[in-house]
């Protein structure tokens, strides 16, 4: 019997006109802080198409009139969102960053606040980050540098967050980090045919993981921070709202706090309280 191959190639060819493009970047801007050029009109209309399959359409017409409706914006837009935002993230991922928090700034932190850290992972994508973040804490600890700390972990995309709660990580994503680590901090599936490895719970129990949307006009975070890490995240803004997130961000940072963000990253030419202490490292003032 032959295989029915034709049924859903409407969907996959279905293309985005130039005004639903339009009207789409605009709320994403409006949204998410995201500016999407004429020449991301292609990866969008990739990335939605399954979102027109999951609900059996086959134009984006119908997909923007439900994702605009009453029941899209209640069910819909996190979707929507999930599959617009990028999660691109490692274990240790800039590593120097790590370094210089643990030779220069737990010490003196921990001494103002008496031996306890609070930190914020901004943008934590699937967790590497704040896991990573645990590690070095938790040797800290063991080292005497700090008594303890806890850990905010936010991210706009609720699928990434489960996959961030639920911390198991296929085995090549942990590959690089050195093997007395991985003995130590995760937990290797017992079952030959599932590669993967889960973060101990002792890690997982130091983390809150929340939503959050670096566009709302207020941050309903009730905290200060020692230490920000909110890296390759601003990229994908435009210079005045980056200028206007890293504000909100420094609001929730402690005079005397350190906001670290992505290499790739600058503030030149911002009115931001801070001071540049090292690249991409900055204490608030």
């Amino acid at each position: 019997m032959a295989a029915d191959y034709g049924k859903d190639f409407k969907i996959f060819d279905c293309k985005l006109t130039q005004s639903e493009f339009q009207k789409l970047s605009s709320f994403i801007y409006d949204e998410l802080g995201i500016k999407l050029p004429d020449m991301k009109k292609v990866m969008l209309e990739s990335r939605l198409q399954r979102r027109l399959r999951e609900h059996g359409m086959t134009n984006f017409k119908d997909y923007i009139d439900y994702l605009f409706s009453k029941e899209g914006r209640e069910h819909e837009m996190v979707h929507m969102f999930d599959v617009v935002t990028t999660n691109k993230t490692d274990f240790f991922r800039e590593s120097l960053h790590f370094d210089y928090m643990n030779q220069f700034i737990l010490k003196e932190v921990a001494q103002k606040h008496t031996n306890f850290v609070n930190i914020w992972s901004a943008g934590c994508s699937s967790g590497e980050e704040p896991y990573t973040l645990t590690i070095v804490l938790t040797e800290a600890i063991e080292k005497g540098l700090i008594n303890d700390f806890k850990i905010l972990a936010t991210d706009i995309s609720t699928r990434i967050l489960k996959m961030a709660k639920d911390a198991i990580y296929p085995l090549n994503r942990i590959e690089d980090i050195p093997i007395h680590i991985k003995k130590k901090y995760f937990l290797k599936s017992k079952d030959p045919h599932n590669a993967t490895a889960r973060v101990i719970p002792q890690l997982r129990d130091k983390i809150t993981f929340e939503r959050l949307n670096f566009m709302d006009e207020v941050y309903n975070i009730n905290q200060t921070f020692d230490i920000v890490f909110c890296r390759n995240v601003i990229i994908y803004f435009d210079h005045q709202t980056q200028e206007r997130v890293i504000n909100k961000l420094c609001s929730k940072l402690k005079t005397g706090g350190y906001l670290f963000l992505g290499h790739s990253e600058s503030i030149a030419g911002m009115n931001l309280p801070l001071v540049n202490v090292k690249p991409t490292v900055f204490r608030k003032i």
